[in-house]
């Protein structure tokens, strides 16, 4: 018998085509929160990616159907936990345009007033975090020590730190405590002192420009097709927002102070510098509330409203400008003291889509950088 010999051939170069399934997340660094990223990479660049999403679902429109119109406050509160006061707003704004009631003029400034001190909030922590995520750990300090500053005069007003639970159908839960608006006033006007910080340390800052400028541009086309709203899609160069183009609360009298900041180049760079200059520009906006509270005859905060409170039999929508972009309440009554239906649209949900155009193409180590210029809540994805 003639012996055989079994010979062994490897690959080699054949690996390099190999394509390579890559799992970022769901407990990852660079994931803020329980997202999953499904990557297929040839060698160091993503030839198609997926987000993964529904590990923080918790079911909150079908909680919505169980609870009465006070109690599906708190459940909208926490969704985008860096936006508490704006979703809350979201929903009483759609349950008195189901009631047609008015809600008073003192209510009405200072909702503004907090949903723009709100704003900043949200902004801050992702101009502390966004460069922390690329390697400069300074900015975050900065970021948490003027969150503080606004956390506080919050805090005081709402008695909440994150969850504030202020908002209530027809006004606001109460009136705002003796001198605080002298002390939001100082507060403000402290954090604003100390925003070049921001520009100093990361926009001049050589590397971080080097990470973010031309990186994961976003353009027009696609923010229209997946959705994207905020200061990303602007970013991109669309010119939308809706506090200008259907405005709601005070800000149809605070058309001379809200500017609408955009960009063309749709980078990760110009997502960031959005963010700055409407931090800037929400600062300007809450001293315009102040001056015309100061301005204001003492009166009600908010609307008697009936034991048990019922919509009348219809649907509507409300739709605001949150901090991330743009958030809308479908709201479906029968009459009851309940909501049939109330379906959220959350801004997140529709900007982390746009990663399935963003990513392909680039490589592995940007993608970091344009995770975090996304700017989104893992809790606004999965409702």
């Amino acid at each position: 018998m003639t012996p055989t010999t079994e010979t062994m051939v490897g690959i080699g170069g054949a690996a390099e085509s190999t394509d390579m399934v890559l799992n970022i997340g769901p407990q990852h660094p660079s994931t803020h929160g329980v997202l999953r990223l499904k990557l297929v990479l040839d060698g160091e660049r993503i030839i198609s990616a997926e987000p993964v999403i529904g590990y923080m679902h918790r079911g909150a429109e079908k909680l919505f159907e169980a609870r009465d119109y006070r109690q599906i406050i708190m459940l909208a509160n926490r969704h985008d936990w860096l936006s508490a006061f704006s979703n809350e707003l979201g929903v009483v704004l759609a349950v008195e345009r189901m009631l047609g009631m008015e809600v008073p003029e003192r209510a009405v400034w200072t909702r503004t007033l907090l949903a723009e001190l709100n704003r900043v909030l949200n902004h801050l922590m992702f101009l502390g975090s966004y460069p922390l995520e690329l390697g400069g750990i300074t900015p975050i300090f900065y970021a948490f020590t003027e969150r503080e500053e606004l956390q506080h005069v919050m805090e005081e007003v709402s008695g909440g730190r994150m969850h504030y639970m202020f908002n209530r159908v027809g006004g606001l839960k109460e009136d705002l405590p003796a001198g605080w608006t002298t002390r939001a006033r100082t507060a403000v006007a402290d954090v604003r002192s100390r925003m070049d910080r921001f520009d100093d340390l990361v926009l001049g800052n050589e590397i971080f420009r080097g990470r973010t400028r031309g990186v994961g541009a976003l353009t027009p086309e696609v923010v229209h097709a997946y959705g994207v709203s905020g200061p990303i899609a602007r970013a991109a160069g669309v010119d939308f927002d809706l506090r200008r183009d259907e405005p709601y609360l005070a800000y149809g009298e605070l058309g001379d102070v809200l500017r609408v900041v955009t960009r063309d180049e749709g980078d990760c760079l110009a997502r960031f510098e959005c963010l700055l200059e409407q931090t800037h520009n929400a600062l300007d906006l809450a001293d315009a509330c102040l001056d015309r509270l100061a301005e204001l005859s003492p009166g009600p905060i908010n609307q008697r409203l009936p034991k048990v409170l019922k919509a009348p039999e219809g649907h509507t929508y409300a739709w605001t400008e949150n901090p991330l972009g743009i958030n809308g309440y479908y709201l479906v009554s029968k009459g009851e003291k309940t909501p049939y239906r109330l379906k959220l649209r959350s801004a997140s949900y529709n900007n982390i889509q746009a990663l399935v155009e963003l990513l392909p193409g680039t490589l592995v180590a940007d993608m970091v950088a344009i995770l975090g210029s996304m700017f989104f809540v893992v809790g606004d994805i999965d409702k």
